[in-house]
């Protein structure tokens, strides 16, 4: 009777065991429990801590409220201005409402997901390309304020939405890079130009400056000598100041001048004046010749004055010989000519002897 007793006791305590390990239940305190009563909805939702639930007649869902971090998958999708992209982002949400949360959509993620992904498809073909690089702000409220409407009712709460990154084609790709650098030509000629600018003017004031003191020229030059000096991988070339090369040219004038008429003398001796018919072929001649040869064909054809000739005989002085130096070249051939008419002389009378 005892040992009937003893057994009973211990069965009933293993079934309060077991109805108790059934009926337990631990919230987490990042976590909300539903509970549904003959698949009724409680009206209490279970915060974070024990409980207890009537096993086969209740049942607890967990919620969990922590804020989850959900990639959109990227979509292609045509811009406004007619561009190709492929845009994906991130969503950040959380739940607000457990109860809603379990009722009103079979599973809140996939569901807030496919909205994401419509919601940024949408986005793409209402904006620009120019506002997908470059105001992203404006574009992540619109697609927060798109994805919070219906997620209201879901007891979610759309924390932030940011577009993670855009893709281009390759050519839309090289184009932007061609108008990003033409881009930049333009200002870095801009830049240059307005350096040059500011540069003339402070050239100027210092040529202002310089003009005072003809000093500081010849200063700034030693200057620049030196500052190219310094590298030691060029070849320096120095200007000559022209004021030198004229004062040079001015010293030089009346030595030369001095030095002419020297020279006209021992090129061209003087010559016996001749008469008018002899000095034409020897005119055209001398235009042809050059000037040493023509001096030295002038001074042979030049009449020798005539000796006084003496008591005899009258002789025909012999013809002088031509002076020419070894080192002259031989003179052309001088063209016909009449043989000079000499005046006649009257002949002398002998001497009578005493």
């Amino acid at each position: 009777m005892v040992q009937e007793l003893v057994i009973a006791i211990v069965a009933a305590v293993a079934a309060c065991a077991l109805y108790t390990a059934a009926a337990a239940k631990v919230v987490k305190q990042y976590e909300r429990g539903v509970v549904l009563r003959l698949g009724r909805l409680r009206n209490d939702v279970r915060g974070p801590g024990f409980t207890m639930v009537l096993p086969g007649v209740e049942r607890l869902r967990k919620v969990n409220m922590q804020i989850v971090t959900m990639p959109v998958p990227a979509q292609d999708g045509i811009t406004r201005d007619n561009v190709t992209v492929r845009v994906d982002a991130v969503i950040y949400f959380k739940v607000v409402d457990a109860a809603s949360a379990v009722i009103q959509v079979e599973d809140y993620r996939f569901a807030v997901s496919q909205m994401a992904q419509t919601s940024l498809r949408s986005i793409i073909g209402k904006s620009d390309l120019d506002d997908l690089l470059s105001n992203r702000e404006k574009l992540n409220q619109g697609l927060e304020l798109m994805i919070d409407s219906p997620a209201v009712g879901w007891g979610v709460q759309i924390d932030r939405v940011e577009i993670k990154d855009v893709s281009l084609p390759e050519t839309m790709k090289r184009s932007m890079a061609r108008q990003a650098e033409a881009d930049r030509e333009r200002r870095a000629r801009v830049i240059n130009a307005d350096a040059e600018l500011q540069a003339s003017k402070k050239l100027a004031e210092a040529a202002k400056e310089m003009s005072a003191q003809p000093a500081a020229l010849q200063l700034r030059l030693l200057q620049t000598v030196v500052a190219v000096a310094a590298e030691k991988n060029s070849t320096l070339v120095l200007p000559f100041p022209v004021e030198l090369l004229r004062f040079l040219e001015r010293a030089q004038q009346p030595v030369q001048q001095q030095q002419q008429p020297v020279q006209q003398q021992q090129l061209a001796p003087q010559a016996v004046p001749q008469e008018p018919a002899q000095q034409r072929p020897v005119q055209r001649q001398a235009a042809e010749q050059p000037q040493a040869v023509r001096a030295q064909q002038l001074h042979a054809q030049a009449p020798r004055p005539t000796p006084r000739p003496r008591p005899g005989p009258a002789r025909r002085p012999a013809p002088a010989p031509s002076q020419q130096t070894a080192a002259a070249p031989a003179p052309m051939p001088a063209p016909p000519a009449a043989a000079p008419v000499r005046p006649s002389r009257p002949s002398a009378k002998p001497l009578a002897k005493h």
